[in-house]
């Protein structure tokens, strides 16, 4: 089997190319050929013995998304984005990222012709919806984002349903949490701040808060979320009909609850690292976004959550340990 990453060089790229190297095999069969594409150099995931191809490339840019697709993977993981406040601040860079691109990779597995049908797993976002909403948020509820980034991603499950229905490819499109506890260094994501308030305090560092504690929100652990993307990419896709994209489960918990957390598992010391400062634009991008979901169909179709925010700060020390090794 040839599985294709794009967005090979970001965190979670890098984590989902770890685990079928770690796994050798999806949907028991096993992982022959793996393409990591990005806008940066994709790192080579250790103990891979198949053809590894390694690619620093544009999916926005002429004539790349007819070249990836040429090499028919049989299985097409698209996670390549800038994310939301970027997007937002950007508004010619996110429609050329995060739409074109999309429609690009879709438009050139279409061309290949029709005895070429990869699995194709799309990561959306929550960002799809937008107030006034529910609380929380069904399986049925209708997408109407407020921001750029939302509508890119709303328009990527469209145009994945459509090409679905139409047999190009066989899609599946995950809304995904926030991810949290982001490894590594903050990044220009709205959401990044959920990730700092605990990932630097742990380190011993400051860290800034930037909205109030009452801020609810739905998270998952990098973990987690490699085992969405992974299912999603084994998934008997007959199972999903028509309606081809779904609302991962997470964990919904406010601020002030990420925040206890940190205080059971570091300590008031590490509490005391965090410092509010409040941030109109970020507080305003997060007033849009949802606060908790139903997500009974993902669930019954075998996609599992974090048990707890005190889950996802351990797997995140477990994570950090074994990196430091």
């Amino acid at each position: 089997m040839h599985i294709m990453i794009i967005g090979g060089a970001g965190m979670l790229g890098r984590k989902v190319a770890e685990r079928l190297v770690e796994d050798g095999a999806l949907a028991q069969e096993a992982v022959s050929a793996l393409t990591l594409v990005d806008v940066f150099d994709p790192p080579a995931p250790a103990g891979f013995s198949g053809k590894l191809s390694l690619e620093r490339k544009d999916l926005s840019q002429p004539g790349v998304a007819a070249d990836l697709a040429a090499r028919r993977p049989d299985v097409i993981i698209h996670l390549a984005a800038i994310v939301s406040s970027e997007a937002e601040a950007d508004f010619d860079k996110g429609y050329a990222v995060n739409l074109d691109g999309t429609r690009n990779l879709f438009e050139a597995v279409r061309l290949e012709g029709d005895d070429y049908r990869p699995r194709v797993v799309f990561t959306s976002s929550l960002a799809v919806f937008g107030a006034p909403l529910p609380d929380p948020i069904g399986d049925d509820h209708i997408l109407a984002p407020l921001t750029s980034y939302g509508t890119q991603k709303a328009i990527g499950e469209l145009l994945l349903s459509d090409y679905s229905r139409r047999g190009i490819f066989d899609g599946i499109g995950i809304r995904l949490p926030t991810i949290c506890i982001r490894p590594g260094k903050p990044n220009r994501a709205a959401s990044g701040f959920f990730s700092n308030i605990l990932r630097e305090p742990l380190k011993g560092e400051p860290a800034v808060l930037p909205v109030d504690p009452s801020v609810r929100h739905w998270f998952a652990s990098p973990q987690a979320a490699v085992g969405f993307i992974l299912h999603a990419a084994a998934l008997d896709s007959a199972l999903l009909g028509n309606r081809r994209n779904l609302t991962m489960p997470g964990v919904c918990a406010s601020v002030a609850e990420q925040i206890e957390a940190l205080r059971r598992t570091a300590g008031d010391e590490a509490v005391a690292l965090i410092c509010r400062e409040e941030d109109p634009a970020i507080a305003a991008i997060i007033a849009g976004w949802p606060r908790s979901f139903e997500t009974k169909r993902a669930e019954e179709l075998g996609f599992v959550a974090d048990a707890s925010m005190d889950e996802i700060i351990r797997l995140h020390q477990a994570g950090e340990a074994v990196a430091a090794t």
